[in-house]
């Protein structure tokens, strides 16, 4: 039997849309991004102007896990965290989130906001072991299904080092 391969992160390009899609469908059934808003975010994740920052993280051929952020000004959104089913538990998603809160502070963000969908506990409790703090809610948020989104918010810390030890922005979860 061959030992398991410990997933490895990379940008997300264009040739990974397709085993991304296959993976948020069987995620988020109900409310799964579409083809288009993938491309729409990866076409402003390369190059000086860039503003997103998407990543996978493969498992040999296999794409296991992926995440993207948004960033405007001071302020960052975590668009999308995901890991495969048989991945719950390994630690992937924190270091998903670490890599895009590394992100967050190349792009000089203070702040990292997310909505993360109301029943998702396994996601608040990762969110909050970064720092990240419940600020409010979006009712109806996630359609069809009418599901709220608890909006979640990191901030900068000078004073302190952050939950995730490695990066310099403490805060907020979005869009996992």
């Amino acid at each position: 039997m061959t030992a398991p391969v410990n997933p490895v992160l990379r940008e997300m390009r264009w040739w990974d849309i397709d085993p991304v899609l296959e993976l948020e469908r069987d995620l988020f059934p109900e409310d799964a991004w579409s083809r288009g808003m993938f491309w729409s975010e990866l076409a402003h994740s390369r190059g000086p102007e860039a503003t997103r920052r998407y990543v996978v993280a493969e498992e040999g051929e296999r794409i296991v896990g992926y995440a993207g952020l948004a960033a405007a000004g001071e302020l960052a959104d975590v668009q999308t965290i995901a890991v495969a089913r048989d991945h719950w538990g390994t630690g992937l998603g924190a270091t998903l989130l670490t890599e895009l809160l590394r992100a967050a502070t190349a792009f000089e963000c203070a702040e990292v906001m997310l909505e993360c969908r109301i029943d998702n506990l396994r996601a608040q409790k990762l969110y909050e072991r970064f720092g990240f703090e419940a600020i409010g809610f979006r009712r109806g948020y996630y359609q069809p299904g009418n599901v709220d989104a608890l909006v979640m918010r990191l901030t900068t810390a000078p004073d302190s080092d952050p939950a995730a030890g490695s990066t310099s922005v403490r805060g907020t979860e979005i869009n996992g």
